[in-house]
């Protein structure tokens, strides 16, 4: 920043120059000391806020958001400027201030305060607004210039001192205690005339008049006093950057000389409060610093840390240091500035330690634009107040902290829906809460900025930053609460964010017959098998040490034996796998093109068949049944035949009756030993495919739903009287919320969001065999606009016939909440025909693809689809996380048990029919998100063992309760399974061994008999006269 601004020469240079010749080993010292601080993140020093350990896992506790509430004595509030809202800049005697010079001089877009707010003259107005929020207190500053206008102490402008003691009087009323600010940047123009400002040491004693008048005048009513508003921002861009008046620019010893005299101005203020009225006035006061944060690069890396602590030191430390710290500056700043930053006597040193009664502290936008109010080293700028908080604890012996101005802006064409500063403010004030509860600093109360819209500095009136929208063009300017009154109102109310969206784990269980599963999706078929050896008759030679090939042994035979399914090696690593998962049932997806290459049943590719046998049937063994998707589309790979998706895919009718006949095969092929069938997995997700117009993607849609339906009566009438199974399709069902629930626009949006993407196709089967009449007259209206040009198709009364019912279950593959604002588009496509928008809450915990973690919408979900369509039977069908750990998967057991809880919510409490849970997925896929409880080498993830107990326990039994199902013998198959899929060939070797011992000791044994019985026979035989019989 020192480049950016010119140095001019000063009296008393020389002295400065000759301590600048110790001035590099001074600064050699100082940065050896600040690395060692830094590595040993010492008591009392910020750095250590860099040097914590960060925590590992996605789900530390401290980390997510906080539901707890205030201490019970927090003090809430909100905050103004007197130049930003007063208005009446010419009437009543308030003089000129070096704003009203600045705005005519500098800023186009500011071209006078007329428009603003005209809180002078709409004072009561402004206090609806204060008790419509029910805050504690309110911030507002008094106008110098307004009580004196030309700045020096006389006789007060009567008619300004009626208006501050008419607000004064009235929160006093209210029970609403007063934060008073002597001086947020409205100094009165003659000061800066006669005197230049700031930059003279002269308004140190002007300043202390002031604020002894006001004492004097105002101190009876209150208690809470704050002498200069971020006194940085005064000197940085009023004497630096030139972003603010009185707007010079160029000279970096104008700005620390500014800086300097205005550390001196309250130092001398606080005094003389302390001395003076404090003993019967009993009030407190400080001075509101603001600043950044400041996050490196590299969080090891040491150097990077003291380049987050130099920007904090030159910004908050600035004058931070001199009150709340040692008294001076900071060495950092004394060693880097030696030449042009004043030195303080031991005398004033004294003085300015110490002088405030607690720390106020402002984080806001002013503190981060524009981009040059902040040094930034190199570093990442974060919005994050905690850590900021944390920085004051460690620097500054953990003082009493006020927060003094906080909150975000919004462009000026937003009115009243600022979805996204209740989205900050949010986030803002639970970081406030984390700090409190978690980190134990002690702050005490918070002040939203601003409680109106008004004149908004640099940024004039192009930006808001009020809780309520004032139309500047009005003439009665009405304070119209925005959506961020309303949830701030809510928060005072509640003292804090109770937990209303979820409600407290249950205990119970899922009934025994319920399916735990896993999900994988589409499986290739293997041509051939992998494992020859036991069906190819020759004799193979490998050369190990020359081409390294074998090589066939002519002339030589061995036996062979049929082929078996674990030929297959895939097939031996998916059973493997499901042996470890212990899952009951096992959902995966054929591949149509590789069944029927052509399309037509009249070429079925039997190896592929045989192959998808193999799995269902190897499965079975191990105790686990299939549930099978016959059509698995994504946006890259849409997995039609080729001949299909020449003929124009979905686009074509045609589709819909080759896929009734690849359906009726598999039924035929596979049905005896598969009882739940999915058709086609989230067509209601080919609008990415089919995108070229809305009409296409609807189009596509209905012939996806008539093929379903084929299928679905195909298998109705000529398979499920033998085979006794159940079909449906899996829609992806993610719920939606608004994300201003204050907007009823924003309502209407996460409303009109299921709509098109589930009932889009639950509507047609399990209601009225055709589309919900809300997509329909939302499609229509906009025709009517000339905003779309889409019209979803017609059923015929067949068709709605043959569509009406055809789903024995309702299945929902369900990942994440979606929240939604209505925003309108134009243009023919499906996602332009919903006049929706996304917003990511980053208040929420969120996986690596963004996928955020909110269980509760899953139940809603479930009740919603109850709502609608009555007891049927839900699964779901696929339901996971995405989580970068290779081994330790945390986010996905954290996802899976609040997931599996929320189910549990909807069987126990809402009675939702849930069937069965599918965790998603298997394998992870290589450079793919990470789905996957194994991955994509097959190593085993400790998610696994966390799902086997939820599968074990059947949910979650309680602690003293006896399970309701007993440990199935399938587990204890399944264990066995496993031992004998591992040790096939050990097995097969210990069999022929014990075969051979078997043998060997049935020959011995014959051998030994036959003897016997010879030696026997021999007893018999007649011997002659005069010989013995030997017997050995």
């Amino acid at each position: 920043r020192a480049a950016g601004l010119g140095m001019r020469g000063r009296s008393g240079r020389a002295p400065r120059e000759a301590m600048s010749r110790a001035g590099l080993q001074r600064s050699v010292i100082l940065s050896a000391f600040i690395v060692l601080r830094a590595a040993t993140g010492l008591s009392g020093d910020g750095r250590a806020v860099w040097s914590k350990t960060p925590s590992l896992s996605p789900v530390n506790e401290s980390q997510l958001f906080l539901y707890d509430t205030f201490p019970k004595d927090f003090f809430w509030g909100a905050g103004t400027g007197a130049f930003q809202v007063e208005g009446s800049s010419e009437n009543d005697g308030r003089g000129p201030s070096i704003w009203d010079r600045f705005v005519h001089t500098h800023l186009r877009n500011g071209d006078s305060t007329h428009g603003c707010s005209d809180s002078y003259v709409f004072l009561e107005k402004d206090l609806s607004a204060l008790d419509f929020i029910g805050v504690s207190f309110y911030q507002f500053s008094i106008s110098w210039p307004r009580l004196f206008p030309d700045g020096v102490v006389g006789v007060a402008n009567a008619r300004g001192l009626r208006f501050y003691n008419a607000l004064l009087d009235a929160l006093a009323q209210r029970n609403i205690e007063p934060v008073v600010t002597l001086y947020h940047w409205d100094l009165p123009w003659a000061l800066q005339e006669e005197h230049g400002g700031w930059k003279n040491e002269t308004l140190v004693g002007i300043f202390n008049d002031y604020a002894t008048y006001c004492f004097q005048t105002f101190g009876d009513r209150v208690r809470y006093w704050i002498t200069i508003h971020n006194p940085y921002l005064v000197a940085w861009h009023g004497y630096g950057t030139g972003a603010h008046a009185p707007g010079e620019t160029g000279n970096l010893a104008a700005v620390y000389a500014a800086g300097h005299n205005l550390l001196k101005a309250h130092s001398k203020v606080w005094h003389n409060y302390n001395i003076n009225f404090r003993p019967h006035q009993k009030g407190w006061l400080s001075i509101t610093l603001g600043s950044h944060w400041i996050e490196p690069n590299r969080s090891e890396n040491m150097m990077d840390i003291v380049k987050c602590q130099q920007s904090m030191v030159s910004v908050l430390g600035w004058f931070a240091h001199p009150i709340h710290g040692e008294g001076d500056y900071p060495e950092e700043m004394k060693t880097k500035l030696l030449s042009i930053l004043p030195l303080f006597s031991e005398a004033e040193k004294k003085e300015v330690r110490g002088t405030a009664d607690f720390f106020a502290f402002s984080f806001g936008p002013n503190n981060f634009k524009p981009l040059n109010t902040m040094a930034k080293m190199g570093q990442n700028v974060s919005l994050n107040l905690r850590e900021v908080l944390n920085w004051i604890k460690l620097e500054y012996d953990n003082p009493r902290i006020l927060i003094a101005e906080n909150g975000w802006f919004t462009d000026s064409h937003v009115k009243t829906e600022d979805t996204t500063a209740v989205y900050m403010m949010k986030n803002f004030l639970n970081q406030v809460l984390q700090a409190i509860r978690l980190d134990e600093i002690q702050v005490f109360g918070y002040t939203a900025w601003s409680l109106l819209d008004g004149f908004e500095w640099q940024d004039a009136y192009t930006t808001r930053r009020g809780l309520f929208y004032v139309d500047f063009n009005s003439k009665q300017k009405e304070r119209i609460p925005k959506s961020s009154a309303h949830y701030y109102k809510q928060i005072i109310r509640e003292n804090g964010f109770a937990l209303k969206e979820s409600t407290p784990d249950v205990q119970g269980q899922f009934p025994c017959d319920f399916s735990w599963g896993i999900t994988e999706s589409v499986l290739k078929p293997e041509a051939v098998a992998s494992s020859p050896q036991f069906s190819d008759p020759h004799l193979y030679v490998w050369n190990a040490t020359g081409n390294r090939l074998l090589h066939r042994v002519e002339g030589v035979r061995l036996k062979t034996r049929p082929a078996q399914c674990t030929d297959f090696v895939s097939i031996k690593k998916q059973l493997e796998m499901l042996a470890r998962m212990k899952v009951t049932h096992y959902r995966f997806a054929l591949d149509w093109a590789s069944v029927l290459p052509t399309g037509n049943v009249s070429s079925v590719n039997r190896q592929a068949l045989r192959y998808y046998r193999c799995v269902v049937s190897e499965g079975l063994r191990l105790g686990v049944s299939p549930m099978i998707t016959l059509y698995h589309p994504t946006h890259a790979r849409l997995g039609l035949p080729a001949p299909l998706l020449h003929g124009g895919g979905w686009l074509n009718a045609a589709t819909a009756r080759a896929f009734r006949a690849y359906a009726g095969l598999c039924f035929r092929e596979l049905g005896d030993v598969v009882k739940l069938w999915i058709t086609i997995n989230e067509p209601n997700r080919l609008s990415d495919v089919y995108n070229r117009s809305g009409n296409d993607t609807y189009r596509a849609a209905h012939h996806l739903l008539l093929a379903h339906a084929l299928a679905w009566r195909l298998y109705d009438r000529q398979y499920r009287p033998a085979q006794r199974g159940a079909v449906s399709l899996a829609l992806h069902a993610d719920w939606a919320e608004p994300a201003n629930p204050y907007a009823a626009s924003h309502r209407r949006a996460a409303e009109r969001f299921l709509q098109f993407e589930i009932a889009w196709f639950a509507d047609p089967l399990f209601k009225s065999g055709d589309y919900p009449p809300a997509m329909r007259e939302y499609l229509a209206a906009k025709r009517g606009r000339g905003r779309s040009g889409s019209a979803l198709p017609r059923f015929s009364e067949h068709e709605r016939g043959l569509v009406r019912g055809a789903a024995d279950f309702c299945a929902l593959n369900h990942f994440t909440t979606r929240f939604v604002m209505h925003e309108p588009q134009s243009g023919g496509r499906y996602d332009s025909d919903r006049d929706i928008q996304f917003l990511q809450d980053f208040t929420r915990l969120s996986s690596p693809g963004r996928l955020a973690v909110i269980p509760w919408g899953e139940r809603k979900l479930l009740r919603w689809v109850r709502e609608n369509y009555g007891d049927v039977d839900v699964y779901i069908t696929a339901n996971g996380i995405d989580d970068q750990a290779l081994e330790n998967d945390q986010l996905r057991k954290y996802y899976v048990e609040k997931y599996v809880q929320e189910a549990l919510k909807a069987y126990l409490i809402d009675k939702v029919k849930i069937k069965g849970y599918y965790a998603f997925k298997l394998t992870e896929e290589k450079s793919k998100p990470r789905f996957g409880f194994f991955s994509s080498d097959f190593k085993a993830k400790s998610s696994i063992q966390f799902y086997n107990k939820l599968i074990s326990n059947s949910g979650f039994p309680s602690e003293n309760g006896s399970p309701t199902c007993t440990e199935t013998q399938r587990n204890k198959e399944c264990t066995v399974c496993l031992f004998l899929v591992q040790r096939k060939p050990l097995i097969f070797l210990g069999c022929c061994f014990f075969s051979t011992l078997v043998l060997l000791s049935i020959t011995i044994f014959h051998k030994q008999k036959r003897k016997f019985w010879k030696a026997k026979n021999l007893q018999h035989i007649p011997l002659k006269k005069g010989r013995k019989r030997v017997l050995s």
